[in-house]
């Protein structure tokens, strides 16, 4: 590479489409201004974890207000190409989804539902074994069951995208292979990185990749190596994922967690299988070179520094994201 190849950071920044894998933060106005601030047009945002149906329905509902209320800073997005309006205009464009199989129930039809009110994302299992398969938690992975079969048929059918991150790796092997279209692991790392139940062996990083999926490279500390994890680090881990599975099937997804006390945290890894407070939870320190949505020019410098060409380094940041949306939005076939 010449000196010539190498790509200014703050003009790539700022022409790219930066798009977030994954983001679960406490919204208001002040979020979505801080991912304008961080270049960032487009997000998963995260909308059930362990909520049933009725409520999932309700912070949709929710959803649609917000969109309302703050119009000038974002709005609700079903395709890549409204992450390419939003970019056009400005703006931050949020896809809803769901970090968990829980508001389908135990009926696949409220795949098609979900849908149709804008849901395009949705990960198979949480913390724990659900209906659908097996947890990364889990000692024993069960595989995917006969209705998570259902499931991710269902979700192939109506061009929902199948998320893999916090789900067991049997159960991810049995996804790959049941499911028609490419599917995502929106946010974590390869485990030869941190060896951490969350990140993924090689094995099921290159299945997702050999079906034309993408890896949301993963900033939450749990899954970083804590807070001391340097820039420069996690920036060599994405070359080095780029060179092994391909730079098309690289991406970031941030797990970002803005606005949330440790009341929050503790909900989300307990839900309601387990007493509260039986495991102490508090939220991880972030690492000082992300501290947030802001900081997203940061990993930009990053990368460059890493030695990514300007191609590889857009992609990463958000093309990648939009080319899998693209061919997996655009499949659905729900009448």
């Amino acid at each position: 590479m010449t000196a010539h190849d190498i790509p200014e950071p703050a003009r790539l920044h700022t022409d790219a489409v930066v798009v977030d894998g994954l983001q679960i933060n406490n919204w208001s106005r002040e979020v979505f201004e801080e991912l304008r601030t961080g270049g960032v047009s487009g997000v998963n945002a995260t909308a059930a974890v362990w909520e049933g149906t009725d409520q999932t329905l309700r912070t949709v509902a929710e959803w649609y207000q917000m969109a309302q209320r703050h119009n000038d800073l974002m709005l609700l997005a079903e395709t890549a190409d409204d992450i390419r309006k939003a970019k056009d205009e400005g703006r931050v464009a949020v896809m809803l989804g769901f970090q968990n199989t829980s508001p389908f129930g135990d009926d696949y039809r409220l795949v098609e539902v979900f849908s149709r009110l804008g849901v395009r994302i949705a990960q198979l299992t949480y913390n724990i074994q659900n209906a659908v398969g097996g947890s990364c938690y889990e000692p024993e992975d069960s595989g995917l069951t006969r209705f998570g079969r259902n499931i991710v048929a269902e979700m192939n059918r109506v061009g929902m995208l199948i998320d893999l991150s916090h789900v067991g790796n049997r159960t991810s092997l049995d996804a790959v292979e049941a499911s028609v279209a490419p599917v995502a692991i929106t946010h974590s790392n390869p485990t030869w990185f941190v060896d951490n139940p969350r990140n993924k062996p090689a094995e099921v990083l290159r299945a997702v990749a050999e079906g034309g999926g993408v890896v949301g490279c993963c900033l939450y500390p749990l899954v970083l190596g804590g807070a001391g994890t340097g820039l420069d680090e996690f920036c060599a881990m994405v070359r080095r994922l780029v060179d092994e599975i391909g730079p098309e099937h690289v991406a970031l997804g941030s797990d970002c967690t803005r606005n949330w006390d440790d009341g929050y945290v503790e909900w989300l890894r307990s839900g309601h299988w387990r007493p509260r407070g039986e495991v102490p939870a508090t939220w991880p320190e972030w690492p000082h070179w992300f501290r947030g949505p802001e900081d997203f020019p940061r990993v930009t410098d990053g990368l460059v520094a890493a030695g990514l060409d300007e191609h590889t380094v857009r992609g990463v940041l958000g093309e990648n994201w939009l080319g899998l949306f693209d061919d997996v939005f655009l499949g659905g076939r729900a009448a």
